[in-house]
């Protein structure tokens, strides 16, 4: 490729030149994730019942502009995925989440082409639609609402709760569109259940393993935090019954994982007790300042240092190993509060991983997406660069070998042209 200084195309080159332990496949991955994609309309067809596998929303919407102004792909659903191979840098395959954005310098065109500033870049191949996906609840509700899969399949996405209960400017974490999302969708008049029914989740579960040929591997319990109760039920109880029903129906079938807030330890043991295999306390940024002011309810809630403290209480529990908690890549650097520099950001992150990996707990990240609905993606509508995410992977892959941890379990074969996890790359450079 041949690029001018100063376009996209020429910063991506740049940045692959510069960091070659860092694969191209990541880079442009990273790019795409922070960009997002666009698709011309004649690319786009009426997923919801053709031979794509359609973007499911399964719990934040991940796009760059709200569903009112996606145009022909608010109504004609792209792909959940995309896969990239091949082009000028002979890409191994590599799995990225469509998060939409119709003025990205990404576009795929009808012949399934990506480029980039007009450029081909890679081939594309979207997702089959699932056989699961073609087969309705007794009640007519979708799989596709009630148990979705991403990571190509690999894992089944359970938002048993729609909304957060952290709510409003002063409780909601300031990357975070899980209740815009919840809004938009039901005002655009899409099924968007609010708290899905255990027998409904069992039942979706039922016609993915009827049809699934074993392509799952895993299942996240997942949704808003919960400050007083949902059903009667506080946060463990909550989530715990979706597994102990799952387990009870299907034991040992798929990886049991959880997304839930920094619980106390008897919580985390329940938890386990109720099938869980893997907990995932996100603690979404290191810096304490920072941590106050992008995530006020889990700093009034629970605060910083006593999240941190039940991340390590969790360990016990579990093994550490099986405690992944998740930061948003990127939110360091943003305006109006995050760090000056790339290398601040990256100083700061590399301090949060060296302090979990060295209790034995290797945490994950998402490239943040700056979703116009919340205040750091109004704000920071470009996102972080893409030097930051890049330097990131690399510093990510080195703690792992500093600490001798091995890959977080639970998503897949890790490495270049084999990783499924698709909403961050880290996985890719193992």
């Amino acid at each position: 490729m041949s690029a001018t200084v100063g376009t996209r195309t020429g910063l991506v080159e740049e940045l692959v030149a510069r960091y070659p332990e860092v694969p191209p496949e990541a880079v442009l991955k990273e790019d795409m994730l922070r960009t997002g994609i666009a698709f011309d309309d004649d690319a786009l067809t009426d997923n919801l019942d053709g031979a794509v596998k359609p973007k499911s929303y399964f719990i934040f919407s991940f796009d760059q502009k709200p569903l009112t102004e996606l145009g022909a792909a608010a109504t004609q659903r792209p792909p959940e995925e995309i896969a990239l191979s091949g082009g000028p840098y002979e890409l191994e395959r590599t799995i990225v989440s469509v998060r939409l954005n119709p003025r990205s310098p990404y576009r795929v065109d009808r012949e399934l082409r990506l480029s980039l500033e007009g450029r081909d870049l890679a081939e594309v191949t979207l997702p089959p639609m699932p056989e699961y996906y073609r087969h309705t609840l007794a009640n007519g509700k979708t799989v596709m609402e009630t148990a979705p899969t991403i990571e190509w399949g690999y894992l089944i996405y359970l938002t048993v709760l729609r909304l957060c209960q952290y709510f409003g400017a002063h409780e909601e974490c300031g990357f975070c569109d899980i209740n815009h999302n919840w809004r938009q969708h039901k005002k655009a008049g899409r099924p968007y259940t609010g708290v899905k029914p255990v027998e409904d989740v069992l039942e979706a579960l039922e016609l993915i393993v009827r049809h699934d040929e074993g392509a799952t591997h895993a299942y996240t319990l997942t949704g808003g935090s919960v400050t007083s109760t949902v059903d009667g039920l506080a946060e463990a109880d909550f989530y715990g019954r979706y597994a102990q029903a799952i387990e009870e129906r299907f034991p040992g079938r798929w990886i049991g994982k959880v997304v839930a807030q920094a619980l106390p330890k008897a919580d985390a043991q329940r938890f386990k007790d109720y099938g869980i295999s893997i907990y995932h306390p996100n603690y979404e940024v290191w810096d304490k300042r920072l941590f106050s002011l992008i995530s006020p309810g889990k700093e009034r809630y629970v605060g910083r240092e006593e999240w941190h403290r039940r991340i390590l209480d969790a360990a016990d529990v579990f093994g550490p190993s099986n405690v992944i908690p998740n930061f948003v890549a990127g939110v360091e650097l943003a305006r109006p509060f995050g760090f000056e520099t790339i290398d601040e950001a990256i100083a700061s992150t590399v301090e949060g991983l060296d302090y979990f990996m060295s209790h034995g707990v290797a945490p994950r990240f998402t490239t943040w997406c700056p979703e116009p609905s919340t205040p750091l993606g109004r704000d920071n509508p470009d996102g972080a660069p893409l030097e930051y995410h890049v330097r990131l992977l690399g510093e990510y892959r080195d703690a792992l070998a500093r600490h001798g941890l091995e890959p977080p379990p639970g998503y897949g074969e890790p490495g270049v042209g084999k990783a499924v996890f698709s909403v961050s790359s880290f996985m890719d450079v193992l």
